[in-house]
Order: structure tokens, then sequence, then C-alpha cells
């Protein structure tokens, strides 16, 4: 379990779960309508998350140091 926990598997799954709540939590409260700070907050937090989850697939695997 705690190697599935540490694969990029898991951060890729993570990171898309972490867009998909943050639009899903925005999109609910841009429902029941919000003002100018909030839709700033909230692109900010959709942003961050599309951000994290391009920095986890682009990211080079760290190098190997052969001895």
């Amino acid at each position: 379990m705690l190697s599935f926990l540490k694969s990029s598997q898991a951060s890729y799954w993570g990171t898309t779960a972490l867009v998909v709540v943050a639009s899903a939590i925005v999109g609910r409260e841009a429902a029941h309508g919000m003002d100018a700070t909030q839709w700033l907050c909230s692109a900010f937090a959709i942003l961050g998350s599309v951000s994290a989850a391009v920095m986890v697939r682009v990211w080079p695997e760290p190098q190997k140091i052969d001895d």
C-alpha cells in the first residue's frame, strides 16, 4: 500500500482529484452567487490546482548517480 502512495500514479490521480474537487466547489458556489473577491480567489484556487497537476506531469525525474 505504501509503495502506491510513493508512486507517480498516486500523484497523477491525486492532482486530478484536486482539480475536479476544486472545480466542483467553485462551480457550486458560483451557482449560488459570488462577489468579485470570491471570483478572484476561486480563480486562484483553480489555477493553483491546475498548476500542481501540470508540474506533476512535466517535472523531470531526478537523475540517478551511478557509483
